[in-house]
């Protein structure tokens, strides 16, 4: 194509997004129907996965809760898969153990994609389906004494995207994608959180926020969804000035530090 007719392609797309975007400030936003769609979900027996299996059930969805291992075959074709699953230690480098760094990245992004591989196929010869990848904000932004965990996460994040992308290349418009990036959740897995940001998350709010997202097919479900002016400021601010904002949100939570990791 022409570069000039390239350039007015893009202004009239991003003008056209602009609209439409402001429109639905004002007109709801239409919710698909999840009765009958049978649902995996990792990790339900605990917070966000036990909470979300609760929404789809309310929704007449047919449920199969994975928080053991499963085989297929057992299950059929699953139209939405809700990869939850995940573990955390607080601790930094170091004192982290070498079992414990592998079971994040286990647990936290390899179990996400060796689910969707299993359960692709299906969506992809229907070219329908929800993958629904929970993250975290440790996805997008830096803590420290969480270093393999925001590695973990920021490689869901990124498996997401890449997803994404890649089935919009394969032309399977008919597969939506949704990732959940929540700050710190009263779940117990980290220890006495607090922030100067605003209260901890409850399972409630963070799950109705994710439900919204898979009926209105939001690619990005950020909660609070404040952290979309955060990763605006990241890429405008100097780093001096960040570091300064860093400090002003004072995030603290019980970690073990100074322990040499046992090799």
């Amino acid at each position: 194509m022409n570069p000039l007719l390239d350039v007015l392609l893009v202004l009239a797309t991003l003008i056209y997004s602009y609209l439409e975007a402001f429109v639905k400030l004002f007109v709801p936003v239409k919710r698909k129907s999840v009765s009958g769609e049978l649902v995996l979900i990792t990790g339900a027996g605990h917070g966000v996965g036990r909470a979300t299996a609760f929404e789809f059930a309310k929704r007449h969805s047919r449920l199969v809760l994975w928080d053991i291992n499963k085989v297929k075959k057992e299950i059929g074709d699953v139209s939405i898969l809700v990869n939850n699953a995940g573990v955390i230690t607080a601790a930094d480098l170091l004192s982290t153990q070498d079992h414990q760094v592998e079971r994040m990245f286990e647990v936290n992004i390899l179990a996400h994609i060796w689910t969707t591989r299993a359960f692709l196929p299906a969506m992809m010869n229907n070219n329908y389906g929800h993958i629904v990848t929970v993250a975290s904000a440790a996805g997008h932004f830096v803590t420290s004494f969480m270093v393999a965990y925001c590695s973990s996460k920021f490689a869901a994040v990124g498996f997401h995207k890449a997803l994404t992308e890649e089935l919009s290349t394969l032309g399977k418009d008919g597969i939506k994608t949704t990732c959940l990036c929540p700050v710190f959740i009263n779940t117990g897995f980290v220890k006495n959180p607090s922030t100067r940001l605003g209260k901890i998350l409850e399972v409630e709010e963070v799950v109705e926020a994710l439900m919204e997202g898979i009926l209105t097919n939001q690619k990005m479900v950020f909660v609070p969804s404040v952290q979309r002016v955060a990763l605006l400021l990241e890429k405008l601010f100097p780093e001096r000035a960040l570091a300064v904002l860093k400090k002003m949100t004072d995030v603290k939570f019980d970690a073990v530090t100074g322990q040499r990791s046992a090799q």
